[in-house]
């Protein structure tokens, strides 16, 4: 029996499959985008790997995220095991049902308005707004979207000008900013419902914080590691962990990284769950980690406990 996954973004995959390979698991890749399968078969016996990103669109996949929800239901529908399925991944592409599903766990998220249409929707949806607030998209990843304004004559301006980017499902949020304590925010890692590790990452330079490999920006130097924006972190606080660990179970999410950032008076505030989660490798080099290989580990068990299914079919 197999694993199967299905991804849109190359650079993400080396370190999946290193991990699947060391722990001497069989799979198959399936790139999703433009393409088709037949809904009257059943498909192949196996565990899915759901590596499906909100960002496809960024890398010329407008495709992937349409196919990838009737792929998972047809998966589903035939009661194949799919890391990341379904509902989690309705989650993954909409920053409004990721807040809702928070605060219904007692989740503290910044106060957030939903936003449809364009420019004179946002500045409708603005002019009452506590101030500063930024704005970002539904459909997001990577720091898509996210701007900060002072003031609503800002956003006035950069509406004027232009300067706002929508987002693709047409949908933006506006969303109160909290001013960190500290320039960082905290990325908890989550495998099969328990905490792998957490980093810190650095928002002094901006929003745009993906630990992975391929969202480096800079080479590395003699003096400087490649990754010096992300570090170990060891005292996120226990019932924080612990509110994370319920909510991943109840929103059937295997895979996660779960970000927060904390005020002036200690509140933690959670803003953003990535289902596609990458890790960083120079954090995991020095601390002997790896996400990764948790992944892998949750594959095989789940390898492990598949029922046998009925024969294979597949997609082009």
């Amino acid at each position: 029996m197999h694993a199967y996954i299905i991804y849109e973004n190359e650079d993400w995959m080396p370190p999946l499959r290193a991990a699947l390979d060391d722990a001497s698991i069989p799979y198959e890749e399936w790139f999703i985008n433009e393409g088709h399968f037949d809904v009257t078969s059943a498909p192949p016996e196996g565990v899915f790997i759901n590596r499906m990103s909100a960002s496809s669109h960024t890398r010329g996949h407008t495709s992937g995220v349409a196919h990838t929800r009737q792929l998972l239901a047809w998966l589903e529908r035939h009661g194949r095991r799919v890391i990341n399925g379904g509902h989690a991944f309705e989650l993954e592409i909409s920053k409004v049902k990721q807040h809702a599903a928070l605060e219904q766990a007692g989740i503290r998220t910044p106060a957030t308005r939903t936003v449809i249409g364009g420019p004179e929707a946002w500045l409708d949806a603005a002019r009452d707004m506590d101030t500063p607030f930024i704005t970002k998209h539904n459909r997001g990843g990577k720091g898509l979207g996210v701007q900060l304004f002072n003031s609503y004559a800002e956003l006035e301006t950069a509406v004027e000008q232009s300067a706002v980017e929508p987002s693709p499902d047409g949908v933006m949020l506006l969303q109160q900013y909290i001013d960190s304590a500290e320039p960082f925010i905290t990325r908890c890692e989550f495998v099969d419902g328990e905490l792998v590790y957490a980093i810190t990452s650095d928002t002094s330079e901006g929003f745009q914080l993906c630990p992975a490999e391929a969202c480096r920006t800079e080479p590395a130097t003699n003096n400087e590691e490649p990754d010096s924006l992300f570090a170990l972190r060891t005292d996120v606080p226990p019932a924080l962990i612990e509110a994370y660990e319920t909510f991943l179970e109840r929103e059937q999410i295997d895979v996660a990284g779960i970000e927060f950032i904390e005020d002036a008076e200690g509140r933690c505030w959670t803003y953003d769950v990535n289902g596609t989660s990458n890790y960083s490798p120079d954090v995991e080099k020095k601390h002997g980690l790896s996400g990764m290989a948790a992944v892998a580990d949750l594959v095989r068990r789940c390898l492990q406990s598949a029922p046998v299914a009925a024969p294979e079919s597949s997609v082009a």
